[in-house]
C-alpha cells in the first residue's frame, strides 16, 4: 500500500504583477531572491551588534554580494551549462539576466574571492570570520531561491508512480512530479537552522571556518543528492554525475579540509 498517494496541480503564475505601468512585470522568483538579500542584511546587523562590528560596512558587504552572486550566477549558468550557445552563438545573451538562467555554482566562485576583497578594504575582519556568517545568510538565501524556482514551475523532478507528487500545469503538463526544488529548499532550510543553533547557542563564539565547513559539506551533498531525482538527471557528464553533482564535489571536498583545519585550530 502506498501512504503516498495526494495530487496537487500547481497552477500559479510566476508573475505577481504583468505588465504593471505598460511594461514592468514582477516576479515570485525576483521577490524572494530580494527577500534573501533583504532578510541577510538585517541578519548581518544582528551580528555585528553582537560581535562590535562596523554597522555601516554592511552596505559595501552587501553591494559587494549582490554584484558577486548576480555575475557569479549568470556567468556560471552561460559557462558550465550552454557554454556553445552563449560564448560562440549568441554573446550578447549573456547579459539577459531578466530571461532567466543562474547557476548557484557560478555565485560560489564569485563569492569567495569578493569576501577577499572586502577584507582587504575594510579592516577587523578574517577571512574565515566573514566566510563563516556569509555561508549562514547564503543558506538562507537558497531556501528562498528554491522556493522562487517552484513558483517557476522550474527544475522540476522526475514524474512519480502516479498517485502522488505535483502536476506543473504552467508547463503543459498533466500528469505528476517529485518536486524536488521543495525538498531541496527544505533540506537548505534545515542547513540553515544548524548554523543558527550553532552561532546563537555560542553566542557567536564558534571556531572560524566551523560554519562554512558545515555549510559546505551538507549543503553540496544535498545538491548531489536531490540532483539524482531531477528531470534532468539523465544529463550525465561523467562517472555517472551530471554538471550540478560534479560541480558540487570539490566544495564538498573543501568542506571536509576546512573541518579539519577548523577542529585542528580547536585542539592546539
Amino acid at each position: 500500500m502506498n501512504l503516498l498517494n495526494f495530487i496537487f496541480y500547481w497552477n500559479t503564475s510566476p508573475e505577481i504583477v504583468s505588465n504593471f505601468l505598460g511594461f514592468l512585470s514582477v516576479r515570485w522568483y525576483s521577490l524572494l531572491f530580494g527577500l534573501s538579500f533583504f532578510i541577510g542584511y538585517y541578519l548581518f546587523v544582528y551580528i555585528a551588534k553582537k560581535e562590535n562590528k562596523k554597522i555601516e560596512d554592511l552596505d559595501d558587504l552587501v553591494m559587494y554580494m549582490f554584484l558577486a552572486t548576480i555575475i557569479g550566477a549568470r556567468l556560471g549558468h552561460c559557462l558550465f551549462y550552454d557554454f556553445h550557445y552563449y560564448f560562440i552563438e549568441h554573446p550578447l545573451e549573456i547579459f539577459k539576466i531578466w530571461e532567466g538562467g543562474l547557476a548557484s555554482h557560478g555565485a560560489i566562485f564569485t563569492i569567495l574571492p569578493a569576501l577577499y576583497l572586502f577584507m582587504k578594504k575594510h579592516k577587523g575582519y578574517s577571512y574565515l570570520w566573514l566566510l563563516d556568517r556569509i555561508c549562514w545568510v547564503v543558506a538562507l538565501a537558497a531556501t528562498f531561491i528554491r522556493l522562487g524556482n517552484f513558483f517557476n514551475s522550474e527544475i522540476v523532478g522526475l514524474p512519480t508512480d502516479g498517485s502522488w507528487g505535483v502536476v506543473f500545469v504552467q508547463n503543459g503538463e498533466d500528469f505528476p512530479r517529485i518536486p524536488i526544488m521543495l525538498f531541496e529548499s527544505a533540506s537548505y532550510a534545515l542547513v540553515f537552522g544548524i548554523l543558527s543553533y550553532l552561532y546563537i547557542s555560542k553566542q557567536g563564539k564558534v571556531r572560524e571556518g566551523l560554519m562554512a565547513a558545515i555549510f559546505f559539506i551538507l549543503m553540496l551533498s544535498f545538491r548531489i543528492l536531490w540532483e539524482f531525482w531531477k528531470s534532468d538527471y539523465s544529463e550525465k557528464v561523467a562517472l555517472g554525475l551530471n554538471s550540478g553533482q560534479l560541480l558540487s564535489v570539490p566544495f564538498v571536498l573543501m568542506g571536509f579540509g576546512l573541518l579539519y583545519y577548523s577542529l585542528k585550530r580547536k585542539l592546539a
